[in-house]
Formats: structure tokens, C-alpha cells, sequence
């Protein structure tokens, strides 16, 4: 089988896996949508407010709902030796753990992308925003995906590495962050938002070049 061959076939594995657990797959849009809906009620229906904080609400919404589904990425597969198969492949571990985190992009981040625009509207973010906010979560959820694979690798093998894993992750989902919620803000007060794409880029080119390599040697380490 060829690597392009074993890439396809796993990211189809992985889909129809996740489609089976139907309720795993609605948890982080389902976080997502209360975080966001919850947040009129604790600060007050106050239109300009909601629409000034409209940016980083999405945000970090966004974040802790990929955040929420980062452990399953590895975890089904530890528990039933898929993961052990997967190192003594003959296939470059690197682009298998790339596959899987393309397979988890799509059943987590992709849908985030579906629901952002109707919530922004919902906090009353204007319409020149939208386009910046969608372009933002279409750079940043990949990194986002690709920087908590790290994580996952390395707290795999453990019983409770779900709080290990955010004190590992969270702070270099920061700069995401940061840049992400900067450009909406931009294009919602009519800056110019190009500085915050090429970054942004810049941050998925280097998150799609090194993260499957540590994340296969973190894998490596932990199963070792």
C-alpha cells in the first residue's frame, strides 16, 4: 500500500469511527454553542458590548471546544492496540498521526466552522466580520488540532492526562488565540487584517510541518 493509499484509508477509518460514537462527535459542537450562548446572560444583553466582544468570545469558545476533544484522538486506539499497530507500520508514522488529525479536524473543527457564523450574528457581530472570523477559525482550528496531537502523544499512556494535557497545550494555543480574536476585531472595526493571515498561515505551515514529527516521537515515548 502506498502512503497516499494508507493516509486515505485512515482518515476514512477514523469518520466512520467517529460517526459511530455519535455522541462523542456532538460534545464539542455542544460546548461550543452553550459557552456562547450562555455568555448574553452572564454579561447582560447589552447589544454594542456583545458585539465588541464578539471576536473573543467565538475565540475561546472555539479553543476549549478543541480543547474538549483533544484526548480522543489517541485514546480508542491505546485502549484497543490500533496505536501499537500504527508504530510498527511500515508507513511513516508522521503522516499516519497527520491523517488522524486531519480525520479529527474534520469531525470537530469543520463543524465549528458551520455553527460560527450563525452564533457571531447571534452576538450580533457585523457582517464585514464574518468573512475574518470564518477565514481565522479555517487557519487556527488546524493549528489548534495539530498543537494538542503533541499533547495527546505525550499523556496518552496516562489514567488522568486530561489536566496534564491543557496545562501543556493551552499556553501555546495563546498566540492562535491572540491573532485569531486580533483579526475579527480588525476587520470589525475596518482595519486592514493581512498581518494577521499571513501569521496565522505562517503558524498552520510550521504546525503542519513539525507537529506530526514530535507527535510521533512523543508517541514513541510513551509507548515505549
Amino acid at each position: 500500500m502506498s502512503v497516499w493509499s494508507a493516509f486515505i484509508q485512515l482518515i476514512r477509518r477514523d469518520l466512520v469511527l467517529a460517526l459511530r460514537r455519535r455522541s462523542e462527535l456532538a460534545n464539542p459542537i455542544l460546548f461550543f454553542v452553550m459557552v456562547i450562548v450562555l455568555f448574553p446572560l452572564g454579561i447582560g444583553a447589552e447589544p454594542n458590548l456583545l458585539a465588541r466582544m464578539a471576536p473573543g468570545i467565538v475565540w475561546v469558545s472555539a479553543l476549549l471546544a478543541a480543547l474538549l476533544s483533544m484526548d480522543a484522538i489517541f485514546r480508542s486506539d491505546f485502549e484497543d492496540g490500533t496505536l501499537e499497530q500504527l508504530l510498527l507500520s511500515a508507513q511513516p508514522l508522521p503522516v499516519l498521526i497527520l491523517a488522524k488529525v486531519s480525520a479529527h479536524w474534520l469531525v470537530t473543527g469543520l463543524p465549528l466552522l458551520i455553527v460560527a457564523p450563525l452564533l457571531a450574528v447571534f452576538l450580533g457581530m457585523s457582517e464585514t466580520a464574518l468573512g475574518a472570523l470564518l477565514i481565522s477559525l479555517a487557519l487556527g482550528t488546524p493549528v489548534l488540532s495539530l498543537i494538542g496531537t503533541i499533547g495527546v502523544a505525550l499523556t496518552v499512556g496516562l489514567r488522568r492526562g486530561g489536566v496534564i494535557l491543557s496545562l501543556l497545550v493551552l499556553p501555546l494555543y495563546v498566540p492562535v488565540l491572540i491573532f485569531g480574536a486580533s483579526m475579527v476585531d480588525s476587520a470589525a472595526t475596518g482595519l486592514s487584517f493581512s498581518g494577521q493571515i499571513y501569521i496565522l498561515a505562517a503558524f498552520l505551515a510550521l504546525a503542519l510541518s513539525l507537529a506530526p514529527v514530535a507527535a510521533a516521537s512523543a508517541l514513541r515515548i510513551s509507548l515505549s
